[in-house]
């Protein structure tokens, strides 16, 4: 079993440990109603600043409406599970597949723009998203999708964030994963050495949106409601957030931007008129001390925890 392998077995059999204990806290009411919530937030916004890191991270562009794939996976999951009574895998999977098309059929155009023009083609997506589905009565419109069931909960939302972190991880250590890096240093050099480099672009925005879409389920079924105002710019923007906080190139750095913003949200939730100047600055000195992020492009097992698997050696 080679050394990969074995950090991917401890990093899975500690985190069911973890799981195991969370899940007891909340079933013996130790931990309240207030921070449950809080951690599936923190579940949910992991799956988003991942997925949002293999497209901005790791390919390098630069997209600022995924927030509105999130709301295609929230509705199109949501229609499943309660227009035509579906089991809710099966709308979670149809919320992947709903955002993840649409993330296709956009990106072929959109992805031959670069720099500032794809941040502004892609801000514009996500609000065509949110405009149109505002007009939509069958979805409630400007009301909002109503009575959906709440079937997401903690053992839910753990195992998809497991699945979405080794899943994003093994596509970026793979050749698709090592083209989308080439693109990332260096697009015209990656083309001229016969990378697709639309192609790979393509499918890295693609596996990003089918991602944020799964999120959106998990959303809508655990808050009874899917609103046009929960998917707006500012969402993206705090994506955007965790992921450059974190550290771009990072899935661990995703992972710990994510925790910390959601932590800092439930803190000042009695003054949300201080959440933005908190991240305003907290991004500011981050671009100051450490404008690579708090990982860099360093992952968990990279880290001397690990080191010691390796040859045998401490």
């Amino acid at each position: 079993m080679n050394l990969s392998r074995i950090k991917d077995i401890k990093i899975i059999a500690l985190s069911i440990v973890g799981f195991a204990i969370i899940q007891l806290l909340l079933t013996e009411n130790i931990i309240g109603s207030f921070w449950e919530l809080n951690i599936i937030l923190i579940g949910i916004n992991i799956i988003m600043s991942v997925s949002l890191n293999l497209i901005n991270g790791y390919t390098g562009q630069f997209s600022l409406g995924h927030a509105g794939f999130m709301a295609v996976g929230a509705y199109v999951s949501a229609i499943l599970t309660v227009k035509f009574q579906m089991p809710f895998l099966v709308g979670l999977i149809g919320g992947a597949a709903g955002a993840g098309t649409l993330g296709f059929l956009i990106g072929l155009p959109t992805l031959r723009l670069q720099g500032d023009y794809l941040a502004i083609a892609t801000l514009g997506l996500g609000e065509i998203i949110r405009i149109c589905i505002l007009n939509i009565s069958y979805v409630g419109g400007a009301s909002g999708f109503m009575g959906i069931p709440r079937y997401t909960n903690f053992a839910w939302t753990f195992f998809i964030v497991l699945f979405s972190i080794f899943f994003i991880k093994n596509f970026v250590n793979s050749s698709h994963g090592r083209a989308c890096i080439a693109i990332r240093e260096n697009e015209i050099a990656a083309e001229a050495m016969g990378v697709d480099t639309t192609k790979y672009k393509v499918m890295a925005f693609t596996i990003g949106a089918a991602f944020a879409g799964v999120a959106g389920g998990l959303f809508a079924h655990y808050f009874y409601i899917a609103h046009p105002a929960s998917f707006t710019f500012m969402a993206s923007f705090n994506y955007l957030t965790m992921v450059v906080m974190g550290g771009l190139g990072s899935i661990t750095g995703s992972i710990v931007g994510a925790v910390i913003l959601t932590f800092i949200s439930a803190a000042l939730a009695s003054w949300p008129e201080f959440r933005m100047i908190i991240y305003s600055l907290a991004l500011i000195l981050l671009m100051f001390y450490r404008p690579q992020g708090l990982f860099g492009n360093i992952e968990l097992t990279d880290l001397k925890i690990f080191k010691r698997f390796k040859g045998g050696r401490k």
